[in-house]
């Protein structure tokens, strides 16, 4: 709407160069000034109305206008569509050669005719004034404004970038979190059902058991507690270190307590960050857990060992008595082997007739 209201004002004023003698050169006195004959007003009209309608094209056809616009000059000595034309030049023409161009045959055609009359000391300024400085500031604000519509385009790819991070984490966190509370809940509970029936087969450490029972149900409720405040906004993070390497034997010794023959491989000193003890740490939960449901009974193996920078993880179940309706498959391999996989390492499981295996490496681990 505001482009068509700009078009039409410098419609009017283009028609008005040709017919108003206000905006026309007093120097010629309404003669052509390379011709001995007076430019009747018909043609004149003429030439304002072919000009007036070649505006609203200055968009997409600059140069049309100028050639309109020398027109103008020429017939008419009406010099408005000249600073027209030339600020069309700069701001619309993507050559450079062709804007150069123009604007020389503009000057030229501006000039020689005001010399004639006013001398170079007058006609070197007013041709400066009507020929170039439209072009300059045409090109000016054409840059500026490309360069302010760069900033606007990049300061919103930033945006758009910034909030696809914010959505990235947000997922990642998301996806940390079910992996934790999958292992807590699962491991938990697995030594709850488990204490459970040793309790109803086994009368005379009935009280042992239950405590067991109650110890393990109090630390599932605080992994999940911590869990949860994680995604409390108005809370902060928790701040307690999360389980390790140094952890594994207190795992271990609560699954020997529910009755598993596990036998844990543990070197005395593995410098490795942070992130690998967790990772290691709930990648052998889950193997003893998913050992305690798919094949109880059977001895289980945990080796861990470190060597030329590289950790090894190898859990192996033998014997026991497989169950076939063990429950509906769930995301606990595939939540371990993301998490070993977002620290750099590889697991892989394998399995025969009466083991099962499944083995970590991770390298690049020395701290």
């Amino acid at each position: 709407m505001r482009a068509r209201v700009v078009d039409g004002v410098l419609m009017v004023v283009c028609l008005a160069a040709a017919l108003w003698p206000g905006l026309q050169s007093g120097l010629f006195d309404g003669f052509s000034p390379w011709l001995e004959w007076r430019v009747p007003d018909t043609v004149q009209i003429a030439m304002g109305v072919i000009t007036a309608a070649v505006v609203p094209l200055r968009r997409r056809w600059p140069a049309l206008l100028s050639v309109a616009a020398l027109g103008t000059w020429g017939l008419a000595t009406g010099w408005p569509p000249i600073l027209i034309a030339q600020y069309g030049v700069g701001a619309y023409l993507r050559s450079v050669r062709i804007q150069v161009g123009l604007s020389v045959l503009t000057v030229g055609a501006v000039a020689w005719p005001l010399w004639r009359v006013a001398g170079a000391d007058g006609s070197l300024p007013l041709s400066v004034m009507l020929c170039v400085l439209p072009a300059v500031v045409g090109l000016y604000l054409t840059s500026r404004r490309a360069v302010v519509a760069g900033l606007e385009e990049r300061a919103q790819r930033n945006e758009r970038e910034q909030q696809l991070r914010i959505d990235q984490a947000r997922s990642q966190e998301r996806a940390q979190i079910a992996r934790d509370m999958h292992d807590v809940v699962t491991h938990r509970v697995s030594l709850m059902v488990l204490h459970a029936t040793a309790l109803e087969a086994d009368d005379r450490d009935r009280a042992e058991l239950a405590h067991r029972i109650q110890d393990i149900g109090r630390s599932a409720l605080d992994e999940l507690r911590t869990l949860v405040g994680v995604l409390r906004d108005e809370s902060d993070a928790p701040l307690a270190p999360q389980p390790g390497l140094s952890d594994l034997p207190e795992l271990v010794t609560t699954w020997q307590q529910a009755g598993l023959d596990i036998t844990l491989d543990l070197p005395s000193s593995i410098q490795v960050s942070a992130l690998v003890e967790h990772a290691v740490y709930r990648v052998v939960q889950e193997a003893l857990t998913n050992a305690h449901r798919h094949a109880p009974g059977a001895k289980v193996r945990v080796e861990v060992t470190h060597a030329e920078g590289e950790l090894g993880l190898l859990i192996r179940n033998q014997g026991g008595q497989a169950q076939q309706n063990a429950g509906t498959p769930g995301y606990g391999l595939l939540g371990i082997s993301e998490r070993v996989r977002l620290v750099g390492g590889e697991l892989t499981t394998r399995r025969t007739d009466d083991t099962f295996e499944v083995a970590a490496r991770i390298p690049g681990t020395t701290r």
